[in-house]
């Protein structure tokens, strides 16, 4: 998503041209894997907010272009230059995304966690929190069972 100052929200893809934006400035080569071979175009997506209060699941986006070379690791303006990537042979790729819409209510990771059916979720290892992770369609379909219900206390 286009770097600028500050967190990217999902309040900032929705205010984007066409509601759609690049997902630049990832640099982490596993994540990069899965930008590059592995989100299709037309595949969902959570949206998720993460260096922030509440961390969490906070909308649905739609992969609008599948992954290609990120030219901000070839600028040295961009604050994800990478002196050691080659237009050549790029380092670093991203994809586009589109929003779809937010999510009803912010699903947390601590409320995620209780959940025996998310046992396995990428997102809920310890210390492999990447910002591009697969979900399983099972998980997939948990987590939007879980957006439909009150929140855990609010029953």
């Amino acid at each position: 998503m286009k770097s600028e100052p500050g967190a990217y929200s999902i309040d900032n893809l929705h205010r984007a041209p066409r509601r759609t934006d690049c997902w630049d400035g990832v640099r982490n080569y596993q994540a990069r894997n899965f930008m590059r071979d592995d989100m299709r175009k037309g595949d969902l997506a959570f949206f998720y907010h993460s260096s922030c209060p509440r961390p969490g699941i906070v909308g649905i986006m739609e992969i609008a272009r599948a992954g290609y070379p990120d030219h901000t690791a070839w600028d040295p303006r961009e604050p994800h230059y990478d002196a050691q990537s080659d237009p050549a042979r790029p380092r670093w790729y991203m994809v586009d995304v589109r929003y779809r819409r937010k999510a009803k209510r912010l699903l947390g990771l601590p409320e995620l966690r209780t959940h025996p059916g998310l046992v396995g979720l990428q997102l809920l290892r310890r210390g492999n929190r990447l910002s591009v992770m697969p979900v399983s369609r099972e998980h997939w379909e948990l987590i939007l069972e879980l957006e439909a219900k009150p929140p855990p206390g609010k029953n």
